[in-house]
């Protein structure tokens, strides 16, 4: 039985040193990722108090300093601003000179592929797009997390394996998306996780008024095997009274958000129009019930007053 001692990464010489541009929730976590890794970070740019906090707490030590000296110091840069920011800061940072030839320029938005770095591989970086499918948190927690996550990955063709291999010292799985797909790909993932917070978020302010006193504790457990089965079978998970074609249901459901929760009424509709789509589709509702159904969710109070009542 070997019993010797493992080393540590961060005594591994040194292959990059890695600079952050925008130390919001992503950024200081990819670098701390790549820094167990065996890579240095060495300068990290951020305005606001709270990313001036991320960066002491997950990159101690490592300087705060403008963006254009990140450039400087740095062979690989991580650029993890907003996806409305981002093309101005290349343009900015191309047009001032800060792009160095040969240096790794890595951005972390999901809405763009490779071509929102042009300007800086005009000055001669090697652009690359890996965006982590994952929700962060701006604590040492989502270094953790980054095991076994995937990444969204679009560069030119040539730097290929060195986008995947950076994924994979980071603990990620590589995902190709095609530069046209960006957006696309970028819109199943707000759908699923952004919205999914939404539903859960007005689900427990629901439960809380029916007088339930640990909504998150009845919840977990639902949800949980709720996700499983979608992941596992999709469609043939769907469950509920709209799956089911209980239109008299339905219908109290929407009068009792009209009295209780008229902001969810809408998105109610409209996720229950959508599950009953597919419901049919897939031959879970039957065609017999699906007409009272849809006519429930078309008809809004009016439906929903009339069957309840």
């Amino acid at each position: 039985m070997n019993t010797s001692q493992q080393p540590d990464p961060r005594d591994r010489p040194a292959r990059l040193t890695v600079g952050v541009v925008g130390a919001g929730r992503v950024g200081p976590a990819l670098a701390a990722s790549l820094q167990l890794a065996g890579h240095r970070p060495v300068a990290v740019s951020g305005v606001s108090d709270a990313s001036r906090r991320r960066a002491a707490v997950l990159l101690p030590d490592v300087p705060l300093v403008p963006p254009a000296e990140v450039l400087q110091r740095a062979d690989l840069v991580l650029l993890t601003v907003p996806d409305d920011t981002l093309p101005g800061l290349v343009e900015g940072l191309a047009d001032t000179g800060a792009v160095r030839p040969g240096q790794l320029l890595v951005h972390t938005s999901g809405r763009y592929g490779a071509k929102v770095l042009d300007p800086a591989l005009r000055a001669g970086a090697l652009p690359l797009a890996l965006h982590p499918a994952m929700t962060f948190t701006g604590t040492p927690v989502d270094v953790q997390r980054l095991a076994g996550c995937s990444f969204g990955v679009t560069a030119p063709d040539e730097l290929r394996l060195a986008a995947e291999a950076l994924v994979i010292e980071m603990g990620g799985e590589p995902e190709w998306i095609a530069e046209e797909s960006r957006p696309l790909y970028h819109a199943a993932l707000a759908l699923g996780a952004n919205h999914l917070v939404t539903l859960v978020a007005q689900s427990m302010e629901l439960l809380r008024a029916a007088g339930v006193s640990a909504p998150d504790r009845m919840l977990g457990p639902l949800l949980g095997a709720a996700l499983d089965n979608a992941l596992r079978s999709g469609d043939a998970a769907l469950t509920g009274p709209v799956a089911r074609g209980d239109a008299g249901t339905v219908a109290a459901h929407v009068a009792e958000l009209r009295k209780h929760a008229p902001q969810a009424v809408g998105g109610y509709l409209a996720m229950a129009r959508a599950t009953a789509d597919r419901a049919l589709a897939h031959g879970l509702l039957k065609p017999e019930l699906a007409e009272d159904l849809l006519g429930v969710l078309a008809n809004g109070t009016d439906g929903a007053e009339g069957e309840a009542g």
